[in-house]
Parts: C-alpha cells; structure tokens; sequence
C-alpha cells in the first residue's frame, strides 16, 4: 500500500513538473513563432534597427560595467553626470540581470533579448511550481500569455520591462503560496523581493505593502514595528542611490507640483490644485483609451489593459472581502487580488499626478503582466474574468500596425549591419580610452538627439550607430540648442550629430575632427 502510495505521488510530481516545463517554454515558443511569421529568426533580431532610444543607454552601460566595472566616460544629458561614478537617470540596480548574464556568457547584442528569454522562463517555472495550477488554469493562463503582445516585444529588446515582469511574477507566485502554508521564508522572500524591486522602480514600493499587510494580519506589533524599518531602509537606500548614482535628466523624473502647491496656495488651494490637475490629466488618460479602441494607439491600449486588471481585481476582491473574513477557501487569494487593485489604483494616481502620460503608459505593463497571473488563478466556474481579459488583449493587440515604433521587432538589414560595422571599425581605430582618473569627459561622446538645418526642419541623429562604439565610453545625450549656446564651453571630447546639420556646420567650422562621416551621420573629436 505504502509503495502504491509512493509511486502514485512520483508520478503526479513528474507529471506536474512536465507541466511546468511545457508552461515555462512559452516565451521562447511565442518568440519562435512571431519571428517565423515575419519570415525571420531569433537570432535576426538586431537592437540598432530599434527606434527606442533608452535601449542604446541600458545596452552600453551594461557593456561598460562588464567589462570595466563603471563606465569610464560620463552617461548623462546636457553633460550632465552623478555625484559618484557614471550612470545615467536610472538606477544601476535595474539591469542586475544582465550585468550577471554578461559577466558569466558574455555580452553582445544578442546577450539583453537572450537573458531576457531565460528569466522571464524561469519566471513562469517557478510560478507554476508554486501555486499548481490546475489543467484548466494553465490552459487560461497560457491563452492570457499569449494574447498580451508586450512579452513577445520586450523579450525581443534590451529594455529592463521582462525583469520588472519576471519578479513580479514570482512575487505573487510565492504570495499564493503562503496563503497555503503560513511559512516564515514566503514572507522573507516577499519583502526581499519587493525591497529589491523598489530599488529598480520606485513606484515598485507598492509590492511592500503586501508582506507589510499579511505580517501584521499575522503579529501586529512586530509586523508593524518590522514592516515599517523594511519600508524605511528600503527608501533610504534607494534615496541613496538616485541622489548618488543618478544624473540629472533634461526635465524632472517626477512632477511634484501637486505638492507644492498646497505650501504655496495653502489648504484650499492646493487642494483645488491638486483635484483641478486631477481632471485634466484624467480627460487626457480618457482620450488615450478611446483612440486605443479606435486606432489601436499604443499608449492608450496600455491605459486599457492596464483599466481592466484594476476593474477586474477590484470587484473579485470587493466579492471575496465577506467569504475570505469567513475563512471560506474559495476567497483564499482576496489578499493577492485586493494587494493588486490597491497597487493598480495607486499607480493610476501616481501616473496622472506625477508622470508624463505617453513615457509613463509602458510602466503600467508590469502590473498588467502580473494581473494575467492573478485573473488566471481565480478560481471562477466559467472564468469569465479571464476571457474579458483575453478579449480585451486580442482586440487591442490587433491594431498594431497602427503604432509601428511601438510594435515592430527590429531586424537586420544589410545596409544597416554595413553600417553598424563601418562605423565600429573606424572608432575602434581612432578611440582609445583614458584611463586615468576615471569617469572622465575625455571618454564621453556628446549623442546631439536632433539638429535642426539651414532650413529650419529637424534631423534626428542616426545614434544606433553608437551600439559599436568601444566599450568603456560614456554618452550624453544633448539639444542642439544646449550644445550651440554652449559650444565654446563644451566639456566632452566626442561629438556625434547628424550630417548637414547646423551643429555639424558649426563643429566642422570649429576645425574639429571629423573621425567617421557619410550621409547621415558625423563623428567628430573635439580635442
């Protein structure tokens, strides 16, 4: 009987990693897929032909890092750089993943969308792993997946969104978990991971007060006393490194004139502020979702699916607030769907009150990537919940021809790739390195992002160019305008731009040296 016993549980253990594993090789298979059906490969996905901009940061300072520890030039905007070292806006910590990747197989242009690949696969392991879904709610989730076109974009990217995604997958994966089992490591790894998160995105603050929440429920004096010192060093250390490791970007990160304005308006006024900017922002967000339905606008399509994980999670939780105080099992998970609503509603406000709404809507998707995995685990008959999710995801998803810059995977073209390598072979002739007093504006190349001509129009600088640049080397991303009311007093060695442009007039009038030109792209030296 007991040998029975024992072969029967082998078999449902092997049967449910089978089913883990067939589930964890989803992203790979919908990257095989969409890359079959524009008649490519994986290995064709090529990040200079992508028109994102923030990649080309990410990318090189990982680069850097690999290889030197820090990039040795500065990364900033407008020349400007962090009080300590070289990083750009964004918090060093966000990219961990990569910097590891790297330092164990190696870093090429390749490198970001493969570890991409394995950490969001690990992701899904380990959720299902977790919580065991049943067959019907693999089936649910991997539909849900598949349907959300984002994971298939930002696998195929050297953007740090599939990091963002991967942990907060597992970050509810394992808070499923421990409302089976009540155990001491779950809520160790919950605040571990949501500390580790607001390190890489501050708005990620929201994933503590989950833990927060269910250690309290737990011990209130300690948890309070407890989750209160995780909260607190958690902020310091990140107000540590922004104010340390951060570079001051063109305009704020963070609006922050909803605040001020009560100091300055006093009570009344800075609350006829704060509701009047409130309204304003909110009609714009209104606009962003209807032209979504209508045209398949990128940012409001992310409004959407954003809007039906709020609305989903916020009546499932409002449904199970009773049954779950009555201890019933079938609202087990009201603490993960009231977290998630409490989270996705908090980011609406954050997102109206302090973010531009076009840069902003792409944060929204890490918390629609985590609502596929809680929607998928509700345990509804007809999981009507789901299917509204999917539908929303199939219609909105549809339109993407609509929104080119944000949809379409890069791949290589001759011409590009040509190039790409005459530029690389050139500057790894021409640039060395200064080592000594490091970072240092000898090793940094001032990235002009647009010029305009004799003419008036705009030329937008070819800076994918820049992906070859040698390692080590720091860029700043600067308006024409900073760098023509501030010619004479430059500070960075390198100078890139686009031909025919005023700044590249003005540079070649200064006698600087041109180090790579052809039609579209100039290289200059300026010392």
């Amino acid at each position: 009987m007991f040998e029975k016993m024992k072969e029967l549980k082998k078999k449902e253990n092997i049967l449910l990693l089978s089913r883990a594993v067939l589930f964890a090789l989803l992203p790979l298979v919908m990257c095989l897929v969409y890359c079959a059906s524009k008649g490519q490969s994986i290995g064709k996905v090529y990040l200079p032909g992508c028109e994102w901009n923030d990649e080309l940061f990410y990318y090189k300072q990982v680069e850097s890092i690999i290889k030197f520890g820090y990039p040795q030039g500065y990364y900033g905007f407008n020349e400007s750089h962090a009080l300590k070292l070289s990083f750009a806006a964004w918090s060093p910590v966000l990219v961990f993943p990569w910097i590891l990747w790297g330092l164990l197989f190696g870093w090429n242009l390749m490198s970001p969308i493969l570890c991409n690949i394995v950490l969001l696969t690990l992701a899904f392991f380990a959720f299902f792993l977790l919580v065991k879904p049943t067959w019907k709610q693999q089936g649910i989730l991997s539909l849900l997946v598949c349907l959300f076109y984002p994971f298939v974009r930002y696998l195929l990217s050297a953007m740090p969104e599939i990091i963002c995604f991967s942990l907060l997958i597992v970050f509810y994966g394992i808070a499923i978990r421990y409302l089976e089992n009540h155990s001491k490591a779950g809520l160790v790894w919950l605040f571990g991971l949501a500390s580790l998160m607001t390190l890489m995105r501050p708005y990620l603050l929201l994933m503590l007060l989950l833990p927060a929440a269910l250690w309290i429920g737990k011990d209130r004096k300690k948890g309070i006393i407890g989750s209160a010192l995780v909260i607190g060093v958690t902020l310091v250390l990140y107000a540590l490194i922004k104010h340390f490791l951060g570079a001051e970007y063109f305009a704020p990160l963070f609006f922050t004139d909803w605040v001020t304005a009560f100091f300055e308006r006093g009570l009344f006024g800075g609350t006829k502020y704060f509701l009047y900017k409130l309204y304003v922002m909110g009609s714009e967000f209104r606009r962003y979702v209807v032209q979504s339905f209508l045209n398949g606008f990128a940012p409001g399509a992310f409004f959407s699916c954003f809007l039906c994980v709020l609305l989903l999670t916020l009546v499932q939780s409002i449904a199970d607030f009773k049954p779950f105080c009555k201890k019933d099992k079938k609202a087990k998970l009201f603490p993960v769907e009231a977290h998630l609503a409490i989270s996705t509603i908090g980011m609406l406000f954050a997102l109206l009150l302090m973010y531009k709404l076009n840069e902003g809507s792409k944060h929204l998707l890490t918390f629609v990537a985590a609502g596929i995995f809680v929607v998928g685990m509700m345990p509804t008959k007809f999981f009507k919940k789901a299917v509204l999710l999917g539908a929303c995801f199939a219609y909105l998803f549809s339109f993407r021809e609509s929104s080119p810059m944000e949809y379409l995977v890069p791949f290589a073209t001759r011409e590009l790739v040509a190039q790409v390598e005459s530029v690389q072979e050139t500057l790894s002739e021409k640039l060395e390195l200064v080592t000594t007093d490091v970072p240092n504006y000898d090793n940094t190349v001032i990235w002009v992002f647009s010029s305009a001509t004799a003419d008036q129009s705009a030329i937008v600088t070819k800076w994918q160019l820049l992906y070859e640049m040698p390692a080590g080397y720091g860029i700043s991303c600067c308006y024409d305008t900073y760098i023509l009311e501030n010619f004479d007093t430059l500070q960075s060695r390198y100078l890139c731009v686009a031909a025919g442009t005023l700044v590249d007039e003005r540079c070649t009038e200064a006698g600087y040296e041109e180090l790579y030109r052809d039609e579209e792209f100039v290289f200059f030296a300026r010392y």
